[in-house]
């Protein structure tokens, strides 16, 4: 047993957050606590030290204060209309088009998606607004549902997601992989799987009969982009620091600083910063206006943004206990036998794994679970590690398109009043199936990612 003792403490953790988040219904916050506690049980007579130099190293990872900032950095650009205000254009640009409004809701979710991060908030806020027009484009209120609900989860793909933090701390992840390694690759990642979900738009356009947005709906493009076109400045603003740290350009700014100043603050620091500043400016009108405002609104925060801190902390404090216990070195000889597998049948076994999982569980509780050992398992048959990242991160994401347990489609199913139990066929064609073929893919090298 010591010899695989690290082995083991993995194994109790995944095993702890699990029983405590789906048995037991605790956050997955607290179930990621009690999990990194157990972990640190297998240090044995070292247990407090091990659980303080633990917790000490979750404390000090700037991938916490990224989480955290992101957190905040998303309400408040929710909360001045930055998101609304891009779907309004979107739906004048294409809203005249067949199929328009199916289009505008799988735009929108993916734009919202990507600083909300949040499945059923993206469902919600914009299937609130969506979800109408699609009814009246001719189609039903499954249609919309099962829309909504299978878009829903893409803002897990999107960096700065909570699954995205939390992968990046895993004990299997750490060792090769930092922050700045993969967030070029997501984006490209979030892309992809975009373009799965705009084909099943055009694909269930065709099938379903669905039409042109309703004249009553649509509002003409001057005012909608008048009014929005500030918006999507919020969005090309996180191109500025990854720009100025990937590539050439990212070359060209280390030339002219230095390295010692280009690695002074990370970009993790500057992506936050990058969004807050334009979306201030842009959303200044609906910022809250006295300290009883701000503090309400830091009060609707605090409990996502607790959540998130605990989260994270406990991940990078459990990484650290079962590093320290040696699980590279035990690993190494149970991957090496993984060596002969076909790259292909490894994807497809942990991409099914992974989604099986998926289904009654959160995309970052899918992602605590599994998501260590699926990227083991992939990297050791070859996948290359940001392939391997992108491809769990994916299918984690397939959480919003899992029935029976995918919260989002129930949220999508109630704005839209129908029975959530009509869409989950149609769920699984559209978006589940090709969510597990996407991510083979990027495994298997097709679907490129950087």
């Amino acid at each position: 047993m010591s010899d695989y003792i690290a082995v083991i403490a993995l194994a109790a953790f995944i095993g702890t957050i699990v029983v405590w988040n789906v048995v037991l219904k605790r956050n997955i916050g607290e179930s990621m606590t009690a999990g990194f506690v157990v972990s640190a049980l297998f240090a044995g007579a070292d247990f407090l030290p091990a659980l303080w130099t633990g917790l000490l190293s979750g404390l000090m990872n700037e991938v916490t204060y990224a989480a955290l900032a992101f957190v905040i950095v998303g309400e408040l650009l929710v909360r001045v209309g930055v998101v609304q205000r891009i779907v309004d254009v979107l739906s004048s640009m294409i809203g005249r088009f067949r199929g328009g409004s199916i289009y505008a809701a799988t735009l929108g979710s993916a734009l919202f998606g990507a600083v909300a991060h949040n499945g059923a908030a993206t469902a919600a806020t914009v299937g609130s607004i969506t979800i109408p027009w699609i009814k009246r484009s001719n189609a039903s209120g499954e249609t919309a549902a099962t829309v909504l609900g299978g878009n829903a989860g893409i803002g897990a793909v999107f960096p700065f997601s909570g699954a995205f933090f939390l992968l990046l701390a895993f004990p299997t992840v750490v060792g090769d992989l930092s922050s700045n390694d993969v967030i070029l690759t997501m984006f490209i990642a979030a892309l992809w799987f975009l373009a799965s979900r705009v084909i099943a738009a055009y694909v269930m356009i065709r099938k379903r009969g669905v039409g042109a947005m309703d004249p009553a709906d649509l509002q003409p493009l001057r005012r909608t982009a008048k009014a929005g076109w500030s918006s999507f400045i919020v969005l090309l603003a996180i191109a500025v620091p990854i720009l100025a740290t990937n590539g050439s350009s990212g070359e060209a700014v280390t030339a002219r600083i230095g390295t010692e100043a280009a690695d002074t603050i990370p970009v993790l620091f500057w992506l936050p910063v990058a969004m807050l500043i334009p979306g201030l400016i842009v959303g200044r009108r609906l910022l809250p206006k006295t300290t009883r405002a701000w503090w309400d609104f830091l009060g609707d925060v605090s409990p996502k943004l607790g959540l998130v801190a605990v989260t994270m902390i406990a991940a990078f404090s459990a990484s650290e206990v079962i590093s320290e216990l040696g699980l590279g070195e035990q690993l190494a000889p149970i991957l090496e036998r993984l060596g002969g597998v076909p790259t292909v049948v490894a994807a497809i076994v942990v991409g099914a794994l992974i989604i099986v999982i998926a289904g009654p569980l959160s995309t970052t509780g899918t992602i605590a679970a599994v998501g260590g050992v699926g990227y083991a398992a992939l990297t050791a048959v070859g996948v290359a590690p940001v392939a391997a990242y992108a491809s769990v991160l994916v299918w984690a994401a397939s959480e919003s398109a899992s029935p029976p347990g995918a919260a989002p489609l129930y949220v999508a199913a109630g704005i839209a009043d129908v029975n959530p139990v009509k869409t989950f066929k149609p769920v699984i064609a559209y978006y589940l199936i090709p969510t597990f073929v996407l991510g083979v893919l990027m495994a298997v090298g097709i679907a490129w990612v950087p």
